[in-house]
């Protein structure tokens, strides 16, 4: 199995990435890559752009990432209660390669994580509004609140009600492919 995860953030310590790493890890022998955004950057997508200059490669590049994986785990950094730049900059890009579904039809366990109380629960039901349009199936969905209290880079989630339903969700996603 073939996991591809990424944080939703440019941020260079993403709690994000680090949510997406964590939970790829949990997959026991599954082939694992862990993407970082910053590698992904971008112009900013307009329609101009891509009528000059065409798709950019880098586009290109994580669209294939993406079609050879078998699951995305994707853990998505709120800004002002919906995607932060950085991602939104990839996801219109991807868009807009031709005969493509932008995740290419692939099953998604969807995460996101931030330092406050909500978790960042806006971005994730944003995405899940959106999922069924842009080839993403949304197997399970989990948010983390107040990382830096209910997250360990050890120990993993130290919350343990909200470990307990990770786990729960986690379960599920290895079922689906079971």
């Amino acid at each position: 199995m073939k996991i591809l995860a990424f944080g939703g953030s440019n941020a260079k310590d993403s709690i994000n990435k680090t949510l997406a790493g964590y939970a790829a890890n949990q997959f026991a022998g599954a082939e694992v890559e862990v993407l970082d955004l910053n590698d992904y950057e971008m112009p900013i997508f307009s329609t101009d752009r891509q009528n000059q200059d065409g798709i950019p490669a880098l586009a290109l590049t994580f669209a294939e990432k993406v079609d050879a994986a078998d699951l995305l785990i994707i853990s998505l950094a709120e800004h002002n209660s919906t995607y932060t730049v950085a991602f939104k900059n990839v996801f219109d890009w991807i868009s807009r390669i031709k005969d493509r579904k932008h995740f290419g039809e692939k099953p998604v366990f969807l995460l996101a994580t931030a330092t406050g109380p909500g978790g960042g629960k806006n971005v994730v039901a944003a995405f899940e509004a959106r999922a069924p349009f842009s080839g993403a199936s949304v197997l399970q969905s989990f948010t983390l609140p107040k990382f830096k209290d209910n997250f360990d880079a050890e120990k993993g989630i130290v919350n343990e009600e909200k470990k307990a339903e990770f786990e729960e969700k986690l379960t599920a996603v290895k079922n689906f492919f079971a």
